[in-house]
């Protein structure tokens, strides 16, 4: 239920651990203050972001599962754990009546692989459950954003449009706000509570939600805990005698011990997300673009001497000639896995989600492969300065056009869909049908022919439940994944506009749009770290002082997020 190869990299872009992230969040699972909202109107653009009383208004009543118990609770922004083996005869219901009425619903997603035909089992049988007819218009999701803004600028809107995070720039929140439905009228308050699996989504997830000053999005829940891991292969660590790395020059010293460029061994990949965690570096990995508050001035993480000094040891790598090959090749590099198992590199940074999908797919061919995840170090050898990821990165839509009786049905879909691991429509939702789509042996789920192809990325995009890590097959992956969230989610800073949904003016949405390739470019040696300090300084000209304006002009009116 990840993205296929092709979508990932040996350095992954925003775009594609993103995409990994929430989609496989989705797959396993899967109060601050906010600011007022500025100018605009309803039909068209809406700058700012909405907190405080108007928020309190606006978001569903939070009501927590009491359905089924995790192993692990959460703790310091992290997902919640199963580490149990799987007993299909003790799953809960989580959905006493069939909450659909039988209409008809279109929905447009980004879809990672093949897309199945329509009437396929998996989509009768969930459709069955839910009693709406949904039609899915599965897009390529790598090349999502070309047809979002195609199908957003027309009149032909479905009833329902997917939008990750990652695809909201340029035009696409003003779109948001002038094409889509208000949902507070079924969800605000007590108005929730017809839909109890929407009601337990954590009120960070729907904050994150309010478009516009309306709840417009369903929102998939992420934990806030970071979510990129340094993944390593604890195998060859033992049998080697490696120490895990505690600061950058441990790093240096340890990757030059592990090359052997004749024996055709690197020590890692591009490492430049992890170097960003090392110094501290502030998340820019969705809007609001790395905003902060620092000694009482509004910086952006462009603007630091961390943000220079991560890229720099991230070339001192490639220049140390440590780093693999394929790692050049930048985004379009091939699928990491097959040169990771085969132990031509060591170590790289990564979703978490891959910790599992790596341990699933070398289970049988490679039982003495053993991948796990190192603690982030801080760049000196102190304790890390991390950053907690947004508490929501894809949602789902209703056409403002939409009747009442197709919202009813879109939202009793998302009941369904947010259903808590442990329940029979979690099972559905994220394996199909017993016997059809999956079997299970010793508490184990497996997925048949048909599962792998029917069972993908569709309905787990409209709304999903609270974060979770559920593993039958590797319970200790659970454990290990959900464990490290909690050790790094203690070393995690809010920043001053974190878990808000804001619309910046139009005219400043594309100022940052090279950045990420100067950075690629920097660490490969292709460009000089002063090359980025032009792009700073061009950056604050062309807008970037202005735009500093305009979020500082939000805190001073309504105060930071930040805890």
């Amino acid at each position: 239920m990840t993205p296929n190869a092709a979508s990932a990299s040996s350095g992954p872009s925003r775009r594609s651990f993103l995409a990994s992230t929430a989609v496989a969040t989705a797959a396993v699972a899967g109060g601050t203050p906010l600011l007022a909202a500025c100018g605009g109107s309803d039909s068209g653009s809406r700058d700012g972001t909405t907190s405080g009383k108007d928020a309190r208004k606006i978001l569903p009543a939070y009501v927590a599962s009491n359905v089924v118990k995790p192993d692990i609770p959460s703790r310091n922004g992290s997902a919640i754990g199963f580490t149990g083996k799987l007993d299909l005869a003790t799953l809960k219901t989580s959905v006493a009546k069939k909450l659909g009425k039988g209409g008809k619903v279109t929905v447009m997603a980004p879809f990672w692989g093949s897309p199945p035909k329509q009437d396929n089992a998996y989509y009768t049988a969930m459709n069955d459950l839910i009693g709406v007819d949904v039609v899915w218009q599965n897009q390529d999701g790598n090349t999502y954003d070309q047809k979002l803004g195609a199908v957003l600028a027309s009149s032909d809107v479905p009833d329902v449009v997917v939008v990750p995070g990652w695809n909201m720039g340029g035009k696409i929140p003003s779109a948001i706000i002038s094409k889509f439905a208000d949902l507070g009228p079924y969800l605000s308050g007590d108005e929730v509570k017809e839909y109890p699996n929407l009601a337990a989504i954590p009120t960070d997830a729907w904050r994150r939600s309010i478009f516009g000053g309306k709840l417009r999005g369903l929102p998939m829940p992420a934990p806030s805990a970071p979510s990129m891991v340094p993944l390593y292969r604890q195998d060859v660590f033992e049998k080697e005698g490696y120490e895990v790395p505690r600061s950058c020059d441990e790093f240096m010293a340890l990757a030059k011990e592990i090359t052997n460029a004749r024996a055709k061994r690197w020590a890692c990949l591009d490492m430049k997300w992890t170097a960003f965690q090392a110094f501290g570096v502030l998340s820019g990995s969705e809007k609001p673009l790395g905003w902060n508050l620092v000694d009482g001035k509004l910086v952006n993480r462009i603007e630091t001497e961390e943000f220079l000094e991560a890229l720099e040891w991230s070339r001192k790598l490639f220049a140390a000639g440590v780093v693999h090959p394929d790692s050049k090749m930048g985004k379009n590099a091939p699928d990491p896995g097959p040169k990771f198992a085969a132990g031509e590199f060591l170590i790289y940074p990564n979703n978490i989600s891959q910790w599992w999908g790596r341990t699933a797919e070398q289970a049988t061919q490679n039982p003495e492969f053993k991948i796990w995840g190192m603690d982030v170090w801080g760049h000196d050898g102190g304790d890390p300065t991390l950053w907690a990821d947004q508490p929501a990165g894809i949602f789902a839509f209703v056409n403002k056009k939409a009747s009442e009786s197709v919202v009813r049905d879109v939202l009793a879909v998302a009941n369904v869909t947010a259903a808590p691991y442990g329940t029979k429509e979690y099972m559905m939702t994220n394996y199909g049908v017993e016997g059809t789509h999956y079997t299970v042996k010793d508490g184990v789920p497996v997925k048949t022919d048909k599962g792998n192809i029917e069972v993908m990325n569709a309905y787990v995009m409209v709304a999903s439940p609270a974060a979770t890590l559920a593993h039958p097959d590797f319970p200790e992956v659970a454990r290990g994944q959900v464990e490290w969230q909690q050790r790094m989610g203690a070393f995690a800073r809010k920043s001053s506009f974190w878990g808000m949904q804001i619309t910046e003016p139009a005219r400043y949405t594309n100022l940052t749009n090279d950045v990420e390739q100067l950075e690629d470019d920097i660490v490969r040696g292709r460009k000089k770290i002063s090359d980025m300090q032009q792009f700073v300084s061009d950056w604050k000209s062309k807008g970037g002082d202005e735009l500093r304006d305009w979020y500082r002009k939000l805190l001073d009116e309504n105060g930071s997020a930040a805890s």
